[in-house]
């Protein structure tokens, strides 16, 4: 393993997919979110006062925490010069600082205009899932900070089967049932 700037541990020459490991990602229940922007806080306390999360308040209504998704078809990887950007196994999409040009490719083609330049380093930075935490085995800082509990880092089948148990419970007690969905709520004995 080689050391890198920003204090995590990366494999020589990146990381292939591991077969059989799932990919944990870090899902965001925008239902929850209260745009306390806890997160921003967490993640700038993380990485040196740098900061890869930030929540986006859309019609003084929605608030949107925005941070690196890690694609699994990533263009930024993809279009990266000098391969400073790679995944680890089945994991996050990290940048290698002393690899990155500061050429901007990523954040062109990123679909969420994640990556931004850091003018005092001349490299591109972006949420790296905390890596250093989730080598300690933790979840990232984001996560375990959120108050109203908006984000969640799991695999992906086990998020959405806490979807699917909410959805279902949303169904018994009657709540969100749309026109044209007949449902006939449990007898109270089950």
């Amino acid at each position: 393993m080689e050391r890198c700037p920003a204090s995590f541990e990366v494999p020589l020459g990146g990381a292939a997919r591991v077969e059989g490991e799932k990919m944990k990602v870090i899902f965001m229940d925008l239902n929850r979110c209260i745009y306390c922007r806890s997160c921003e806080v967490a993640c700038e306390r993380e990485h040196d006062r740098h900061t890869h999360m930030s929540v986006v308040l859309l019609n003084e209504r929605y608030s949107v925490p925005m941070n690196c998704r890690h694609c699994e078809k990533s263009p930024c990887v993809v279009v990266c010069p000098t391969r400073a950007l790679t995944r680890l196994g089945n994991g996050p999409v990290i940048t290698e600082t002393m690899k990155c040009i500061g050429c901007r490719l990523c954040a062109m083609v990123c679909p969420f205009g994640v990556p931004e330049f850091d003018s005092s380093s001349g490299v591109m930075r972006k949420c790296d899932q905390c890596i250093h935490r989730l080598n300690e085995g933790k979840a990232p800082a984001c996560v375990v900070t959120c108050p109203a509990r908006a984000l969640t880092y799991d695999e992906v089948d086990t998020i959405m089967q806490k979807v699917k148990e909410r959805a279902a419970k949303a169904i018994i007690s009657g709540v969100g049932l749309e026109p044209g969905v007949l449902v006939r709520p449990p007898d109270s004995r089950h």
